[in-house]
């Protein structure tokens, strides 16, 4: 089985047209670690920075090709492993992993938990609701069917009254704080494990990000979180996040030092 790097740089609902490019750039990175040529789908273009419906009937073309390649990729096994330029991607993405590899825990590390749907955001992001649309708790047109017990949040620390009660009512377990390295090890014991990494799950400054979450991980955190995961099958591994802030050289570094801290993880099936 090869592995496989694979990138999207189209619209993904995004604030700006940062992220579209960042995506090429982590796939680079990701491409030289894995001795992988990338195959990149779509191209960037002008953010719309619109509400949740505006941006999903603009993305929805490119959804739809991303979640056909992403379940090809699946389907190859080895190691699959994706950078995309907003974690919106995962309304197209997880759908597959429900489907495919339906024992399968999503460990969704991100600021934030992207659990709100068109009822009660108050933002209108569709980032927002990404992992919502995943569990069928919103209709996207793209599936659901992702159990929320398949679900662990990691690093998670910005949370709506309404995410925050579906953590405190255990409806999705969440593995953070000083605890946290224990306690996704409780969560996901021995069964397979599908990676979302949202890099804006890192302390501000460390990655090129839209958001900036005071409290996050250290590369460090994230390296013993990578080695943890990597005694686990992995199905899978998808990155998004990363923006393109105009300077080659440094974005290039900066991509590079994320893969080294996911080396754990991506060197399990290298």
């Amino acid at each position: 089985m090869s592995n496989t790097v694979l990138v999207y740089t189209g619209r993904i609902g995004d604030h700006n047209d940062r992220g579209m490019n960042g995506a090429a750039i982590v796939g680079v990175a990701l491409g030289r670690w894995l001795g992988v040529e990338p195959t990149v789908l779509g191209h960037p273009e002008p953010a719309i920075n619109g509400n949740w419906d505006v941006e999903l009937e603009a993305a929805l073309p490119g959804l739809r090709s991303l979640q056909a390649a992403h379940g090809a990729a699946l389907e190859r096994g080895g190691l699959p492993v994706f950078a995309w330029p907003r974690c919106a991607a995962a309304i197209a993405t997880l759908p597959n992993v429900a489907a495919q590899h339906p024992d399968a825990v999503v460990v969704w590390f991100d600021a934030h938990a992207d659990l709100n749907t068109p009822e009660n955001t108050t933002t209108g992001y569709l980032g927002g609701l990404a992992l919502s649309a995943s569990l069928g708790w919103w209709d996207s047109g793209l599936g659901g069917g992702l159990d929320p017990q398949n679900v662990v949040l990691g690093g998670v620390r910005d949370l709506d009254p309404s995410e925050q009660s579906l953590v405190d009512d255990g409806t999705i377990a969440l593995a953070a704080g000083p605890e946290m390295l224990s306690n996704l090890d409780r969560l996901i014991a021995d069964r397979p494990i599908y990676f979302h990494l949202d890099c804006d799950v890192l302390d501000p400054g460390i990655m090129p990000t839209d958001y900036s979450v005071s409290g996050g991980l250290t590369l460090d955190d994230l390296s013993a979180v990578a080695a943890r995961l990597a005694r686990n099958p992995i199905v899978g591994v998808e990155i998004g996040e990363f923006e393109d802030h105009g300077d080659p050289e440094l974005a290039r570094s900066q991509a590079e030092r994320l893969v080294s801290a996911l080396s754990p993880l991506l060197s399990t099936n290298r």
